[in-house]
């Protein structure tokens, strides 16, 4: 919010995997899996742009709140796969805004509207937004030329992508969805160091409240033995591989051909998956808190706040209290936050600024949050 305030708009490539239909099956997993990824090694991203965020809501409620994303919007050119998720969510989605929003026009509300405008037959219902001029609702018919009528394919209609399929149609869970851990051996050898020992603490700091720990250190072993050794011994209890590891199993299904084998994924390690490989080249951006008292060293502040900002980074200075800061030389510098309004986590690098008396007044009990 405040880096777009300052002009510094946050931007992100938009880029796409793109696979060939005949190599559907080419890869180590199933790509109808929704808990898969396809690995940037395996198929490159292809870039196609730039997201960027330009300009902040002016309300927040009606452009934020009200949003109403769906995956059955969809443009010609795209279609749906047979991934069981996306299908589900196909009519999910619907019900969801329904119950969000209350009405079954939420596609009208401004933030949710097309561009262009659409010409169909849909009328009336709760809170309807569109005037539609005519008296029918229906096609064919005379009394509206005929209008609306269905755009063909050529002329930007939408059309569903023909498909052929041979097979049986049964209600079973897949066994090509099975392999549950090659990828999250993927992703966890993928991590820096760093990053490793985020995530081991984490395992630990959960599991420490579970009432019995030892499954879950047990599926750990399918993925890292030495991180499942680690959290096992924090946790205090013994490292035990689980025999079935899979528990949730239909009734009449065979547990054993639902078991996860253990095996090496394809790609043993991607960079893309570790956020010690994206960029770091710029501070734009970037939101640096300054702590401060009366006393600081305005020169050095006034130094470095220049050179920050003139690299696109947002400078918010935080004091004891909101009231206005008296410098060295007599400056005057208005806090935006105060120790006790807000936490560490809002900034991404934080600079307590010289000067002995602002460093004096900064450890005086008065400033301290909770005192």
């Amino acid at each position: 919010m405040y880096a777009i305030e300052n002009g510094a708009f946050p931007e992100w490539d938009f880029g796409v995997q793109i696979i060939p239909e005949e190599d559907e099956h080419k890869f180590d997993f199933d790509l109808l899996d929704p808990t898969k990824l396809v690995p940037e090694e395996e198929v490159p991203v292809e870039l196609v742009g730039t997201l960027t965020l330009n300009r902040n809501p002016d309300n927040f409620f009606a452009e934020t709140e009200q949003i109403a994303f769906h995956p059955g919007h969809l443009v010609p050119g795209i279609d749906f796969t047979n991934d069981p998720l996306l299908q589900g969510r196909l009519f999910s989605y619907t019900d969801t805004q329904l119950s969000r929003l209350g009405s079954p026009n939420f596609h009208e509300i401004p933030i949710n509207r097309s561009i262009n405008t659409v010409h169909n037959n849909q009328r009336d219902g709760h809170m309807r937004q569109q005037i539609v001029k005519g008296k029918v609702s229906y096609e064919p018919n005379s009394i509206g030329g005929g209008c609306p009528f269905q755009a063909m394919w050529k002329d930007g209609g939408f059309t569903s992508q023909e498909e052929r399929i041979d097979g049986k149609k049964v209600s079973a869970r897949s066994k090509s969805f099975v392999d549950h851990y090659s990828q999250t051996k993927l992703f966890y050898n993928s991590q820096s160091t760093p990053e490793k020992k985020h995530l081991q603490n984490a395992l630990i700091f959960e599991l420490s409240k579970v009432t019995i720990p030892e499954r879950v250190v047990g599926q750990l072993v399918f993925i890292d033995k030495d991180l499942a050794a680690l959290v096992a011994q924090k946790v205090g209890v013994n490292v035990t591989k689980l025999k079935q590891p899979n528990g949730s199993i239909p009734a009449d299904a065979d547990l054993k051909s639902l078991q996860s084998k253990e095996r090496e994924p394809a790609t043993k390690t991607s960079n893309a998956l570790s956020m010690q490989n994206t960029v770091k080249d710029s501070i734009k951006s970037r939101i640096i808190g300054f702590i401060m008292e009366d006393g600081v060293n305005a020169s050095d502040v006034n130094s470095l706040k220049s050179k920050l900002e003139k690299s696109g980074a947002v400078v918010q200075i935080i004091s004891g209290s909101l009231a206005a800061i008296k410098a060295n030389d007599g400056t005057i510098f208005e806090p935006k936050h105060s120790l006790a309004n807000t936490a560490s986590v809002c900034f991404d690098a934080l600079y307590i600024a010289s000067g002995k008396k602002s460093a004096e007044n900064l450890l005086n009990s008065e400033n301290r949050p909770g005192t």
